[in-house]
Order: structure tokens, then C-alpha cells, then sequence
């Protein structure tokens, strides 16, 4: 589940709104542990991980030829 759909337990409302102050503490908490792989998509993610896979793939094939 991505941080924008988060519902709060204490206003039923969305946390990306901050209508509440635990939803205002729990949006900076998330601002303040954002790291550099959570702005991409889970698509491309798989991407990624595909292209990482087959250029270890290139790699392994180059270094047995």
C-alpha cells in the first residue's frame, strides 16, 4: 500500500489531508523517512530488477565465453 491511501485509526479520514494532529505526526514522520526507492512505482521497480538481472546475466555469460 503506497503512504498516499493511509487511513488514520483516530479521524477515519485520509493521512495525506492531516486533518487531525496524528495524522500531521504520522505525514511528517513518513516526510522525514522517505527514501530514494519509494517515489518509484512497484512497476518500475520490477524494471529494474529485471534489467539488473539480465545484465548479471550478460556478465555471468561473458566471463564462462
Amino acid at each position: 500500500m503506497t503512504h498516499d491511501r493511509l487511513v488514520c485509526a483516530n479521524c477515519a479520514g485520509p493521512v495525506r489531508e492531516g486533518r487531525c494532529a496524528v495524522c500531521r505526526a504520522e505525514r511528517a514522520r513518513q516526510a522525514r523517512e522517505t527514501g530514494p526507492l519509494d517515489m518509484l512505482s512497484p512497476a518500475a521497480l520490477g524494471g529494474l530488477l529485471l534489467l539488473l538481472l539480465a545484465l548479471a546475466l550478460l556478465a555471468h555469460q561473458a566471463s564462462t565465453a
